[in-house]
């Protein structure tokens, strides 16, 4: 059973409550093929890869210059109230695409493109890609989520997510915190 509209407009002032400068890693998850996940509680982010054992580069984009994993698309993050709020279950998280789930203020206003954020001993930069609900994100969360995401408002602090890509290359795991150089 997905989420009405009016269950989700409940829940923004919790997401909004999201802390600003730094917020815990909640989920790490690969996606080694198309529709499969594996959760992961330490990986490796890397500069030609994006996370290790993800099909991020592999994986056929139309709008990237060589046909193949996009640049400025190497990471997406999602916050992990949202995707709390969406998905039925923890166990759900995994099906949103996204390989990181942070407790942390995703909107434009608090990360623009060209924030750079400290994970791990890594490193990360915000892109201006964005980030949308999709027909697999509606199949999965139902109609009221993408519109939810989709919105204006969901648009502004980011509900879907960012995008990202690494700077510097490094370890992660579970309960590190991503924050604002």
């Amino acid at each position: 059973m997905h989420r009405s509209a009016e269950e989700l407009e409940h829940g923004i002032e919790n997401i909004l409550a999201s802390p600003k400068n730094s917020g815990n890693l909640d989920l790490i998850v690969a996606r080694p093929k198309t529709n499969a996940r594996k959760v992961l509680t330490e990986a490796k982010l890397s500069l030609e890869l994006g996370l290790e054992g993800d099909n991020w580069k592999i994986k056929p984009y139309s709008k990237s210059p060589d046909g193949f994993g996009h640049p400025e698309m190497q990471l997406n993050i999602m916050n992990s109230r949202v995707i709390d709020l969406i998905a039925e279950t923890k166990q759900d998280w995994p099906l949103a695409g996204d390989q990181l789930y942070v407790d942390m203020d995703l909107s434009k206003e608090n990360l623009p493109a060209g924030t750079r954020l400290s994970l791990g001993n890594a490193e990360v930069e915000v892109t201006a890609e964005p980030h949308l609900g999709c027909k697999k994100f509606s199949d999965r969360f139902g109609r009221a989520a993408t519109l939810f995401v989709n919105s204006d408002f969901g648009k502004a602090h980011c509900f879907r997510g960012i995008c990202a890509k690494v700077v510097k290359q490094g370890e992660i795991q579970l309960g590190d915190k991503l924050t604002k150089i």
